[in-house]
């Protein structure tokens, strides 16, 4: 274990000189450079850690995290899409939508019965922190709010540094054989947040890397044939 912590930053560096910034999380109305990635490739902000500002823009970042929540950004963001066309991206005009609007228009991104549920259960807290940042462990007792949205919300939205682990950051590492692919969330998390800085550009560079990266070599079984990374590991 020992020589595949070592490894973790090196191959941060190294996804970082395949793929470049991604500039997550993205906002459907921000107009800018885009990064080169596969799938959506608009809204992103690469080298812009300042976003999101606005309260509006957080409160999209913290939806966005709910809504692709078991399904792909691409279906997401449709529904985000669909919200901003409502008037929807503020969150007391969210709330004014009847049950059945809102269903319709978060379709897309699967789940919808949950979904727009936990929707409405997180948009309550954000409207009662009245601006201020919350805590983990309170966004972990909103309903539908589990540790990868928690931490997703924290790192994106707060710019606190959380680090975000997700499937793909499992399936990678652990077809590295750096860790054992039934690892804990929080077990794997913590790998990686004693290995790094605690640095908010890195850790959102890092889980939007490893998203890139799986999408380009992890989607399919036989997970992570012809990696580059495995010629990192073998060095």
């Amino acid at each position: 274990m020992s020589e595949s912590v070592n490894q973790i930053y090196e191959i941060y560096q190294q996804l970082y000189h395949l793929y470049g910034p991604q500039g997550w999380w993205p906002l459907i109305n921000f107009k800018g450079k885009n990064p080169i990635k596969t799938g959506i490739n608009q809204g992103y902000h690469p080298l812009n850690y300042d976003l999101p500002v606005e309260r509006n823009q957080i409160y999209e970042v913290i939806i966005g995290a709910i809504l692709t929540q078991n399904t792909s950004w691409l279906q997401a963001n449709g529904a985000v899409q669909n919200l901003n066309q409502l008037d929807a991206l503020e969150p007391e005009k969210l709330l004014q939508l009847d049950d059945e609007k809102l269903k319709s228009a978060i379709r897309c991104a699967g789940f919808l019965n949950q979904k727009s549920t936990y929707l409405k259960e997180i948009t309550r807290f954000f409207i009662e922190l009245n601006g201020r940042t919350p805590v983990r462990d309170d966004l972990l007792q909103v309903k539908g709010v589990g540790p990868e949205t928690a931490d997703s919300i924290l790192l994106y939205a707060y710019k606190i540094p959380e680090f975000v682990v997700d499937t793909y950051t499992r399936r990678i590492f652990s077809h590295l054989k750096m860790v054992n692919n039934k690892i804990k969330y929080k077990e794997l998390k913590e790998l990686f947040e004693s290995n790094l800085t605690r640095d908010v550009p890195v850790y959102q560079e890092y889980h939007a890397l490893l998203v890139e990266h799986a999408k380009r070599y992890y989607n399919k079984k036989p997970y992570g044939l012809r990696d580059p990374l495995l010629f990192l590991i073998k060095e």
